[in-house]
């Protein structure tokens, strides 16, 4: 059997793949995250970290793990922080406070990065963020940078209410002066941290907290300490012909399982990760379009003004002429976030909704008026 298997030329190919396999290495994203920044440390003695709870604590999600042991509390400092009713006026000072400490660090040349506990927080400190990060660059004709990276969790986590449940995406990507970018797997979520604290610009990066203990395979080139992706660039996730989907964060997990879904039945989607929101890789989706002649927008956030409406718009102005059916926007429902887990599952875009959006742009769906 080895002797026919040696003859036909295969045994090579499968020590190949059987080395392969020996060397592939799964990291969460959560490892991916806490590896970025030790690096980006560890290289920089300019970059350290603020927030609430990442130095004992370890991060309220532990992705500043061991950091504070390595680098001490000169360069991982922890805010203060209060839940408490009582003095839910000092929580939003706080916010602001440390927010401005950051800022005013980064104008003198230092890299801070900013935890927010849950990028709802933010809004606490939106001033600092809008009118003291993001537009110091222009209002100064290019003498002050601004290098400070705000990141943290952002988006649907699971049952914790409409007030810790938004999607800031399209609130700070409208913004000029910010850069927006949005991981979904352990490459993206370690290269486009690197890039974000190595970028002499303001740069707000959205996690999400269900993604954090999620695994994703990764090359030996994601883990070598150079490794940098480029801000304002989309990865195809999956290569398709037939119809092209957009989407970032966790729902580039849900419009992959969409298109295996699609492909059982004779659809070939395209999946764009698109990474970065702001700015947002325009040439890779319009390129997409003019090949599939389809696209279907998907969205954890509020559907007016938000980012599928700025791809749809792109598509429009850019590749009118290559569609073949109207655009199809999943996005979350135009209401505040339930409590209740039923009525949240129905608030948040689902796989199937994907697929059903994509069948009727490739108008594979029975009319709504035959079901009548």
């Amino acid at each position: 059997m080895l002797r026919a298997i040696r003859h036909k030329n295969i045994l090579p190919a499968f020590s190949a793949f059987r080395a392969f396999s020996s060397s592939a290495k799964e990291m969460t994203v959560r490892e991916a995250l806490n590896s970025a920044l030790d690096e980006e440390m560890s290289a920089d003695p300019k970059v350290f970290l603020m927030g609430e709870e990442v130095g004992e604590y370890q991060g309220a999600y532990k992705i500043t793990k061991g950091l504070l042991d390595k680098y001490g509390p000169e360069r991982v400092l922890d805010t203060p922080i209060t839940e408490e009713m009582a003095l839910i006026c000092l929580l939003n000072i706080l916010q602001a406070g440390f927010t401005g400490i950051g800022v005013g660090a980064a104008y003198y040349g230092l890299r801070p990065v900013v935890e927010f506990m849950t990028f709802n927080f933010s809004m606490q400190a939106i001033d600092h963020i809008i009118n003291s990060a993001a537009k110091s660059n222009y209002m100064s004709a290019g003498q002050i940078s601004v290098p400070i990276v705000f990141r943290g969790p952002n988006g649907a986590a699971a049952g914790v209410g409409a007030q810790h449940s938004q999607c800031y995406a399209a609130w700070y990507a409208s913004c000029p002066g910010l850069k927006v970018l949005s991981p979904y797997s352990s490459e993206d979520a370690r290269g486009l941290l690197k890039a974000a604290i190595r970028d002499p610009d303001p740069v707000v990066f959205l996690e999400n907290e269900l993604l954090y203990g999620e695994s994703f395979p990764v090359s030996a080139e994601v883990l070598d300490s150079s490794f940098c992706l480029p801000i304002g660039k989309a990865k195809i996730e999956r290569e398709g012909k037939d119809v092209t989907i957009t989407a970032f964060s966790k729902m580039v997990g849900y419009a992959l399982k969409a298109a295996e879904i699609l492909a059982k039945e004779g659809i070939s989607a395209e999946v764009i990760n698109l990474r970065s929101i702001r700015p947002l890789d325009r040439s890779t989706i319009n390129a997409s379009v003019r090949k599939t002649n389809r696209l279907v927008t998907v969205e954890e956030g509020f559907p007016q003004h938000g980012v599928g409406a700025e791809i749809c718009t792109s598509v429009i102005e850019e590749s009118f002429g290559y569609l073949d059916a109207p655009v199809e926007r999943i996005a979350g429902a135009d209401v505040p976030m339930p409590y209740a887990a039923n009525l949240e599952r129905m608030a948040v875009p689902q796989v199937e909704d994907i697929v059903r959006a994509a069948k009727r742009a490739c108008y594979r769906s029975v009319p709504l008026a035959a079901t009548a």
